[in-house]
């Protein structure tokens, strides 16, 4: 294995090096994350997942896994095709997420309701359809949460016409510490190499799913869970958990 500056071994050690950091950095804001996590079950709400591009990693590891809260939805750009009746050639502009009133479409076929938080994903925190997402859920009451780069936003223009950016918007900031660009690995020559905002928001959420379970059992509550399917009696057990919930998440194959 390469001892070069670009190697295995060099970049488990520095992404390694800022999960530690993240862990001690990110308490209050974790906190402050799960008190909107336990507060929104509590209500009997949903955990309104969205993000594009390589952010729906993140958001897979909300809604419907195994060891995960039961009420999280998925809302994507597809969608538009799944449920909004779209063609499905509308997916092949690569400049969709940038088009004004999509967000809006996906807000409208999820039909959320007023108790159900919203959990936005952006390394940037610019892109006009996170943005337009947010301005949604928040003119429509919701509290929303943000993971987010803050190096990366702070260093780069506003791309959506408000001028707000993901951070400005959002109840609670979680900070996903990922550098400018999201590659934590310089080149020789210029560049970058190995993304870190997946790991770190993955960290993230489930600091916060932690969190906000130990408030749920503190307050005499069982926290909604998801079991495998994989293990006997663990599909079964997960469809009556999410009858409390039909017709406000989906699952669909994936």
């Amino acid at each position: 294995m390469s001892d070069e500056s670009v190697s295995a071994r060099s970049f488990a050690r520095e992404s390694m090096a800022v999960l530690h950091r993240l862990t001690e950095s990110a308490q209050d804001e974790v906190a402050r994350a799960a008190q909107l996590i336990a507060g929104c079950v509590r209500a009997d709400g949903v955990i309104q997942a969205f993000g594009t591009g390589h952010s729906q990693a993140t958001v897979l590891e909300i809604a419907g896994r195994a060891g995960g809260l039961v009420p999280t939805n998925r809302l994507s750009i597809a969608d538009l095709v799944l449920y909004g009746g779209e063609p499905p050639s509308v997916l092949d502009d690569p400049l969709l997420e940038r088009r004004a009133g999509v967000a809006a479409r996906i807000y409208e076929l999820a039909a959320p309701r007023p108790q159900d938080l919203f959990v936005v994903i952006s390394n940037s925190g610019v892109n006009n359809v996170v943005v337009e997402m947010a301005l949604h859920a928040k003119e429509h009451g919701h509290r929303i949460l943000a993971i987010t780069s803050l190096a990366h936003t702070r260093a780069v223009p506003a791309g959506h016409p408000s001028g707000r950016k993901l951070a400005d918007l959002a109840d609670v900031v979680l900070d996903n510490a990922a550098p400018r660009g999201d590659a934590l690995m310089e080149l020789p020559g210029g560049g970058a190499v190995c993304a870190l905002s997946t790991l770190t928001g993955v960290l993230l959420v489930q600091m916060a799913v932690a969190e906000a379970s130990a408030l749920l059992i503190a307050a005499g509550e069982r926290p909604p869970v998801y079991v495998s399917a994989n293990v006997p009696g663990g599909f079964e057990g997960n469809l009556e958990l999410e009858k409390r919930y039909a017709g406000r998440i989906r699952r669909t194959a994936s």
